[in-house]
């Protein structure tokens, strides 16, 4: 859902918005993908990637959800605790155990400093 976010860090806390449950969802999906890939730029020295479980059976994702709830769950704790050397990476998107392409701002370092920006300007602690 990530990819459904128009990319604009204006307002990202919904202070001056109008509430729109869909579209809050996916800026927030892209925010935390972002927030995974400038971490792994900023520290080379410690793994993090981003997952996309899919859209899964669960009470948000309902009962006619498509993906798989086991998938859903596996590539994270794979890429946790795994020794596979196809794990052991940074700066990845992952969905079902399989890198896939993410939203270009996630991979654009001017879209990280600028989140990271914004949230050490909301929150009074700058990560970097």
């Amino acid at each position: 859902m990530h990819r459904g976010s128009e990319g604009s860090l204006r307002d990202i806390d919904w202070v001056e918005r109008r509430w729109e449950p869909s579209r809050a969802y996916s800026e927030t999906k892209l925010h935390v993908a972002t927030l995974a890939f400038a971490v792994a730029r900023r520290w080379p020295h410690v793994l993090s990637n981003a997952v996309d479980p899919g859209w899964v059976p669960t009470k948000m994702g309902g009962a006619g959800a498509a993906d798989d709830l086991e998938m859903g769950h596996l590539t994270q704790t794979w890429l946790a605790v795994s020794e596979d050397p196809k794990a052991i990476v940074s700066g990845g998107y992952w969905h079902h155990r399989r890198q896939h392409p993410p939203a270009e701002e996630v991979t654009d370092p001017d879209f990280q400093d600028q989140l990271t920006g914004k949230l050490a300007e909301i929150t009074g602690l700058s990560l970097f």
